[in-house]
């Protein structure tokens, strides 16, 4: 048994046999790839701090619901900081926390990879959706 599934209280076995539990970046995948997630944090690492509203700018197709659930996420697994400021009107703004930084680099091999493989995978999409339903 790993010490992943002691602290979750699996089965060794469990881990062995369940493909979910078995792909060991598949708990990253939920939290850093979830819908909206991505562009959050590129936002946030972009530009810096920001208001709600700024965000709303930046990205959107989101709506206000799902931004705040998606901050409200980021929020409690670390990755984004949330400063209130007591004024009038109150002021609140995002920014990503020295946590949330550490996936930089993640994210430049994936820009990286991006700009190298996008047209590739469009030219494969083209082929096989030429061969027609039944090929």
């Amino acid at each position: 048994m790993t010490v992943a599934d002691e602290r979750k209280g699996r089965p060794a076995a469990a881990a062995g046999t369940d493909p979910e539990l078995a792909c060991p970046i598949g708990p990253v995948v939920d939290i850093v790839f979830s819908r909206w997630t991505t562009p959050i944090l590129w936002t946030l690492h972009t530009h810096g701090r920001q208001r709600f509203v700024e965000l709303e700018r930046r990205i959107t197709r989101i709506t206000p619901k799902v931004l705040t659930q998606r901050l409200r996420q980021l929020e409690r697994d670390g990755l984004v900081v949330r400063t209130y400021h007591p004024e009038v009107p109150p002021r609140v703004e995002y920014e990503i926390s020295e946590f949330g930084r550490s996936l930089g680099p993640l994210f430049a091999q994936l820009a990286e990879w991006a700009a190298q493989n996008l047209d590739t995978v469009e030219e494969a999409r083209q082929a096989y959706d030429g061969q027609g339903a039944g090929h």
